[in-house]
């Protein structure tokens, strides 16, 4: 399983985070929770979105897409601020016909969350941070 490099908000230590882990990712030095931002493919969502025991937001986006690149600052930004709370997982539709395939995606960005395996909330197309902010924070609740 492929791990990202994620450096602490509060004390810099960068950290290696697995895509997938029983428990959530904590600073190796001060301790903390970190935000968990991974990318998906076809051959790995699963593992990494649908079994995850922290609820997963997923990003289906695509390098061409400028809304996706609008929306892409503030998805890391609630990452960061939910540390802990949510695992953000981005899959890029153009490396993952299977899985735009399997969830009817057909407009990017397209936004699910995921609790328990289940999705529980669908949004497509891009939205300002307090629309993403309040639409996630309802999704968790």
């Amino acid at each position: 399983m492929n791990k990202v490099i994620i450096k602490c908000p509060h004390c810099g230590q960068a950290n290696r985070v697995p895509a997938a882990a029983e428990g959530r990712p904590r600073c190796g030095k001060c301790r903390r929770d970190l935000p968990w931002v991974v990318e998906a493919g076809d051959d790995d969502f699963t593992v990494i979105a649908e079994q995850s025991r922290v609820p997963v937001l997923v990003d289906f986006w695509a390098v061409w897409c400028g809304p996706c690149r609008m929306v892409s600052p503030v998805l890391d930004q609630l990452a960061h601020e939910r540390a802990g709370e949510v695992k953000l997982v981005k899959v890029d539709v153009d490396k993952a016909p299977g899985l735009s395939a399997r969830f009817a995606i057909q407009a990017v960005p397209t936004l699910m969350v995921i609790v328990d395996g289940k999705i529980v909330a669908r949004q497509a197309g891009a939205a300002p941070a307090p629309v993403l902010d309040r639409w996630l924070r309802e999704a968790l609740a």
